[in-house]
């Protein structure tokens, strides 16, 4: 577009007849992202999620913006710096901060999780953000599980840690 084309060919999230395709959403995203467009894309997960669906064809967790990977973190400094960001009510920062995309352009936002490089802030935000009471016993039996693993604590996990320390 900034070389003068006047038409870009894209697909549902690359699909079709032959390999090579470019996908859509990553035109779209990064027409978004150069400032060369200026429309609203919070439903472009929607779409993809629907190509999906009509394709058979999942969306790999690492896929750009749209995969389930694309704005999660675990690591204790980057989500201190996005919950402070969040706590501050500067919700385009805490979208932002760690991000070279930020995830409100798409009507997504950052996601803390906890993992063997989280910190005490993670799990507190996690059990903030669920309404959960944070009390030091339960905060340091979720470290302690998330110390011991070697990789991300899915939610069943988190509460189990949680129901070992109210069960004692």
């Amino acid at each position: 577009m900034q070389a003068g084309a006047d038409v870009i060919h894209a697909s549902g999230r690359g699909r079709g007849e032959r390999v090579g395709n470019t996908p859509m959403d990553q035109v779209l995203m990064n027409l978004k992202l150069l400032g060369l467009i200026d429309q609203d894309l919070v439903k472009l997960k929607e779409y993809c999620d629907v190509v999906s669906r009509a394709c058979k064809v999942t969306i790999p967790p690492g896929y750009p913006v749209f995969g389930s990977d694309a704005f999660r973190t675990a690591t204790g400094v980057h989500a201190a710096a996005v919950i402070k960001a969040f706590k501050k009510g500067e919700t385009e920062l805490a979208n932002s901060v760690y991000s070279g995309v930020p995830s409100h352009l798409f009507g997504l936002e950052q996601i803390i999780d906890i993992g063997p490089m989280s910190g005490k802030s993670n799990v507190l935000f996690w059990l903030e953000k669920r309404g959960i009471q944070a009390t030091d016993e339960r905060v340091a039996a979720i470290l302690s599980k998330a110390k011991q693993s070697d990789r991300l604590l899915t939610t069943e996990e988190v509460l189990e840690a949680i129901h070992v320390t109210s069960v004692r």
